[in-house]
């Protein structure tokens, strides 16, 4: 029978023995698994430690839990943040899942100058990361930062990461990628003038993707593939 993985913060001990009173799991285990006692899940803080553990008691408003194992923690294999401007509709739920499946560490949604989109709810953002690293296996959950404009990411992160931008280009140069790094992808509209001069100004290399214009949401998906190689 195939385990369930579950997050919990940081602030809940994972000892040996212990009772959790946690609503969100506790609501999740017993009205919608309709776990029962002695089922083992895998519980992992996103920080140090992912075990498996044996539901002893499961009764209103707490669990006993029994520690079994430990499992060795699954991580990136590299450092990369995604700096993508706001898609419409659902997609950027679709980026945040899709990418957290993939490995990236960190999100800064951007404020491009032709975004359609202005609202970001990051509470909604934090749990759509949380259970895409809870269902694909990885240790750690990632970062979701508020929106920001381009100018701002650029002046945040240039002296803490390599930058890249994604830009269709006649020049088939492929950049020496280095740990860690950004990408910033535009928006359906894509990037204004005054944003390719603010990355020439910056000295961004760019990051050709594909000889077709592909669409936002894809171009993430691939510039991340790309960096994680």
């Amino acid at each position: 029978m195939r385990l369930h993985r579950f997050y919990v913060s940081p602030d809940i001990k994972l000892g040996q023995d212990f009772w959790l009173h946690d609503e969100r799991l506790l609501h999740q285990w017993q009205k919608v698994l309709r776990f029962q006692a002695e089922q083992e899940v895998i519980l992992f803080d996103g920080v140090e430690y992912e075990r498996l553990y044996r539901i002893t008691e499961l009764k209103s408003g707490e669990a006993h839990l029994e520690h079994v194992t430990d499992f060795v923690r699954q991580l990136p294999s590299h450092d990369v943040t995604l700096l993508w401007a706001l898609l419409k509709k659902d997609k950027n739920d679709w980026v945040l899942q899709k990418c957290t499946e993939l490995g990236v560490r960190h999100f800064v949604p951007l404020l491009a100058e032709r975004s359609e989109k202005t609202g970001f709810n990051l509470d909604r953002a934090h749990r759509i990361v949380i259970e895409a690293a809870e269902q694909c296996g990885r240790s750690d959950i990632p970062s979701v930062r508020q929106p920001m404009t381009v100018e701002t990411a650029i002046n945040d992160y240039q002296d803490k990461l390599q930058l890249l931008v994604c830009e269709q280009s006649e020049s088939k140069h492929e950049p020496d990628i280095k740990d860690p790094a950004g990408v910033l992808i535009g928006p359906e509209g894509g990037w204004s003038e005054a944003e390719k001069n603010l990355f020439t100004k910056a000295g961004l290399a760019q990051l050709d993707l594909h000889d077709f214009t592909l669409r936002a949401e894809t171009a993430c998906v691939v510039a991340v593939t790309k960096l994680l190689q």
